[in-house]
């Protein structure tokens, strides 16, 4: 049985143009624009009301669109999927250091009925398991009717489905026919970055006077010229083979080697100590602390009454590389993962929050003081 997959005329299977989405993007970018402008320019004028509104805006901005989006993820969640037959066109493996290797595949899908198309999808194979998906193979597939860009291959599929596919032929779909996530597409980048840029101007045009006034005043005396005896702010960098540590009155930073990692066994902690070695009594209290991978970024509490803050070390080190690898693997984020833990205290107790972006979206994970998991979103 042969099934055509299209012609050189043929159009990728119809998307309908999502606003929502593009308006979401445009307040992603906007977050980020606004977060990033209220930070540097809070910091450089010293305007301790600025600085925290840019830290509390992306922890804001998270909660209104959990809430908002629960309808969406909801009518998502109701779609019935689509099952139909794929042609393996390439796959390329990817490094993996255990039995299951991740397998990238290019199909040309072809739905009973309407437009074969082609997708980028991935799948973990077992290394007995690789004979199965070769070139020009067939293999079944499932994806949401109204999101083909998420097409998944059917491991276990029913064995109607599996006869057909073992008899079936499917001819290439044209490569022009490949859908994409709106989100890799460029009309979603524009508009997210001219978010990014209207937002930080709205916040940097405002204080465009302080801020240039400190500019000018940075490193000079009263008649503007550079002074020789101008006290400089405080600010340590040092660099060993391996790790590198910047710290200043109010932020620090420390990047580990390449082939270090913050979640190895007491290598946060040890960063951490870094940071708040030789600043004395108060020195451990942060706004915020935010890890990666290799980089860990503290933002000191100011002497100020009433700021929200936490003492570093509160943190539950030995609780954390359980809650990254919670968030990178039980919550459907996809592997590759990349991660990120914030651990800040804006009202009630200092809370952590873990988010996992991988292929198939964005998870989170929330924790508490201790380290216990108090809610989780699934990638979707």
């Amino acid at each position: 049985m042969t099934i055509t997959g299209g012609t050189e005329t043929d159009e990728a299977a119809p998307v309908r143009e999502d606003s929502p989405r593009l308006v979401r993007g445009f307040l992603a970018g906007a977050v980020g624009g606004g977060t990033l402008a209220a930070l540097g320019a809070g910091y450089v004028v010293e305007n301790d009301a600025l600085f925290l509104t840019g830290l509390g805006l992306p922890l804001a901005a998270g909660v209104i669109a959990y809430v908002a989006g629960r309808p969406r993820r909801a009518r998502q969640a109701a779609v019935v999927p689509v099952t139909a037959l794929a042609r393996i066109e390439s796959v390329r493996a990817e490094s993996s250091d255990t039995g299951n290797v991740p397998l990238l595949f290019v199909l040309t899908v072809a739905p009973d009925g309407a437009p074969a198309f082609r997708v980028e999808t991935r799948l973990h194979v077992n290394l007995v398991d690789l004979p199965a998906y070769r070139p020009r193979g067939t293999v079944v597939v499932a994806y949401p009717p109204d999101r083909p860009w998420r097409t998944k291959i059917v491991e276990q599929p029913e064995p109607e489905w599996a006869a057909r596919a073992a008899d079936a032929a499917i001819d290439s779909a044209p490569e022009s026919a490949l859908v994409q996530s709106p989100s890799a597409q460029f009309e979603y980048a524009a508009v997210r970055f001219v978010g990014l840029l209207l937002a930080a101007a709205v916040v940097v045009v405002p204080f465009r006077g302080e801020l240039l006034d400190a500019f000018d005043a940075f490193g000079s005396d009263d008649s503007g010229r550079p002074s020789a005896t101008a006290e400089p702010s405080v600010s340590t960098s040092t660099t060993s083979s391996s790790t590198t540590v910047t710290s200043t009155s109010m932020t620090g930073t420390v990047t580990v080697g390449p082939r270090q990692s913050l979640l190895d066994e007491g290598e946060l902690r040890r960063a951490v100590a870094s940071l708040t070695k030789g600043r004395g009594t108060g020195g451990t209290r942060a706004i915020t602390v935010v890890v990666q991978e290799r980089l860990v970024s503290v933002v000191f509490a100011p002497d100020v009454d009433g700021v929200p803050r936490f003492d570093l070390n509160s943190l539950p080190y030995d609780r954390i590389p359980a809650l990254v690898e919670q968030a990178r693997t039980t919550l459907g984020a996809g592997t590759p993962a990349t991660w990120q833990l914030t651990a800040a205290r804006l009202t009630g107790p200092m809370t952590l929050r873990v988010t996992a972006t991988g292929p198939h979206g964005t998870a989170t994970l929330d924790a508490d003081a201790e380290g216990d998991v108090t809610h989780r979103t699934p990638a979707g």
